[in-house]
């Protein structure tokens, strides 16, 4: 009787999380559109829609990154913390309305009604499912992307369409592991609640005392979380044929970062997905000293790594570091203030084609050996 009492609050609280941040009413900031430029008929091969992720102090790391990701055959998603001040929220507003080429464009948008997240709990998964769909909704596009105001790309925009022009529209780019390790005491038993559920202010995540067993009816898996999910894998997620996301979705309630393991966890349980995955996350990142949880923020030093590493982005980055100075000038081509280099905003710009550079071809060669690799370990895919 003790345990099925305790279960209760659980329970509850998982259903709340699904209610609270799947169907959630869209209320999004959208810049009034003017006149298009696109009047060349021209498209681009592939489509990519972000969620960028800011937190309480990213309003200028936000604002740069978006301007060194922004591309017009894209689609960019802006969720800026709950916990974030008003006058942050507002200046992001501010911002998004005054560039006059995302009001061209009209493919800048800010959630209007954001979610309180805390990084160890389910928040900021439910953030990315009610992100993705949103996007679903609002545009056509081929995969999904979501980072941080702490990230930053290393191509050009140019340079990523052109990379994954090639590529087969249904990959998804999963870095995952089923070798749990510690985290089977320390992530997959215990019992957590999230109070950014239910409260308006941002806490500590509660712990259960007691704990629960393994999971039998699905296999649990652990990775990044940063991904690259095609629009067939998000679309599953969000309005899956069977139950599997759901009951995912209601077990990574009480499980801490869920982040790194739900979208691992469902592609690898469901029969339609396991042959899609990369397991890579195609992201540059150095890691603290064991057990590794927190990434280093990168500096000068890693610069030439960040390089032959042939990544599309790299983590994390503080606000105006030198380096990220010099992956303007030499990688994105890019002036203060300005965007990175592309064919649409070029000497002669025009919508819909590319103006490629070195990080295309040493991104075409990281993709190149990672999907062969895949294609050889089929069937170990998700072992």
């Amino acid at each position: 009787m003790e345990i099925k009492l305790f279960l209760i609050p659980f329970i509850l609280t998982s259903l709340l999380f699904f209610l609270l941040y799947i169907p959630t009413h869209l209320t999004i900031f959208n810049p009034s559109s003017s006149i298009i430029l696109r009047n060349s008929g021209e498209q681009y091969p592939v489509t990519f829609a972000y969620l960028i992720s800011s937190a309480r102090g990213d309003t200028e790391k936000l604002k740069r990154t978006l301007m060194a990701l922004y591309h017009p055959g894209n689609y960019y998603l802006i969720h800026v913390d709950r916990e974030a001040p008003e006058e942050e929220h507002k200046e992001i507003a501010r911002f998004v309305s005054s560039v006059a080429v995302f009001v061209e464009f009209d493919n800048v948008w800010i959630i209007g009604k954001p979610n309180l997240v805390s990084y160890r709990g389910p928040t900021m998964l439910g953030t990315t499912l009610h992100s993705i769909s949103i996007l679903l909704k609002i545009a056509k596009w081929d995969w999904f992307i979501n980072l941080s105001a702490s990230d930053y790309p290393l191509v050009t925009q140019d340079d990523l369409i052109h990379a994954f022009s090639d590529l087969p529209r249904d990959l998804n780019f999963i870095q995952h592991s089923s070798h749990l390790g510690w985290k089977f005491n320390k992530r997959g038993k215990p019992i957590i609640i999230d109070p950014a559920l239910h409260s308006l202010n941002e806490s500590e995540i509660w712990w259960a005392i007691k704990q629960r067993p393994l999971p039998t009816s699905f296999k649990l898996y652990t990775g990044s979380a940063w991904t690259i999910l095609s629009r067939s894998f998000a679309e599953y997620c969000i309005v899956g044929w069977d139950n599997l996301p759901r009951t995912l979705l209601l077990y990574y309630t009480n499980f801490v970062s869920s982040p790194e393991g739900y979208f691992q966890t469902v592609v690898c349980n469901s029969d339609n997905f396991t042959r899609t995955i990369v397991n890579h996350d195609l992201h540059f990142i150095t890691w603290d000293t064991p057990p590794k949880q927190h990434p280093r923020s990168l500096l000068l030093k890693d610069y030439r790594k960040m390089v032959q590493s042939g990544r599309p982005f790299a983590r994390k980055f503080k606000q105006d570091d030198p380096v990220l100075d010099k992956i303007d000038m030499e990688l994105l081509k890019r002036h203060k203030g300005k965007f990175s280099l592309g064919g649409w905003c070029s000497e002669k710009p025009q919508y819909g084609v590319l103006k490629t550079g070195s990080g295309a071809r040493r991104f075409r060669a990281l993709l190149s050996k990672l999907v062969s690799r895949r294609k050889l370990n089929l069937r170990k895919q998700c072992r």
